[in-house]
């Protein structure tokens, strides 16, 4: 197998995406015209993952507001005017294709975030990843009771995370 690299994401990955999110997330299950908007709504931050010429992995993010997290399997409608973060919807890489390819995701995210006068990125730690987020600068928030229910979607275990860029 070919060494895996990142490439902006185009419309004719969504069955690849769609299949990879199903098998990695089963219990997460989000529709493919929702990653669709996503990657209209803020392409540069929708890559995917190309080993051998298929799609093996891919990256969704796009600016949102620290402490909202977006509805999981929602339309986001807009980008936020006051967007405040990167938000780090999904990274999701096939098994067999992991090993750095997470961390240069997140470089580039990091990387856009700059670009845009974008000082923090966010995620939802989900299946116990929190301690993969650690190791790329993202730390916990707490969550009180009304945020804890925002997660709850996300499934048990789920964790909003914060990377602040001006520390790094």
């Amino acid at each position: 197998m070919s060494k895996p690299h990142w490439r902006p994401a185009r419309a004719s990955d969504l069955p690849a995406i769609s299949a990879i999110a199903a098998a990695i997330h089963p219990d997460l299950p989000e529709r493919p015209e929702v990653f669709a908007e996503k990657m209209r709504l803020y392409p540069d931050g929708c890559r995917a993952l190309i080993a051998d010429d298929e799609t093996v992995g891919y990256g969704l993010a796009h600016p949102w507001r620290q402490h909202r997290i977006p509805l999981l399997d929602g339309f986001l409608e807009l980008i936020p005017n006051d967007a405040d973060c990167i938000y780090v919807h999904d990274v999701a890489v096939l098994p067999d294709c992991r090993g750095g390819v997470a961390r240069a995701y997140i470089a580039t995210i990091e990387e856009l975030a700059r670009a845009s006068g974008i000082a923090a990125l966010a995620l939802v730690s989900v299946y116990a990843t929190r301690p993969l987020w650690e190791r790329f600068g993202f730390r916990p928030v707490p969550a009180d009771a009304q945020f804890r229910a925002k997660l709850a979607s996300y499934g048990d275990g789920a964790t909003y995370m914060l990377r602040d860029l001006a520390a790094t």
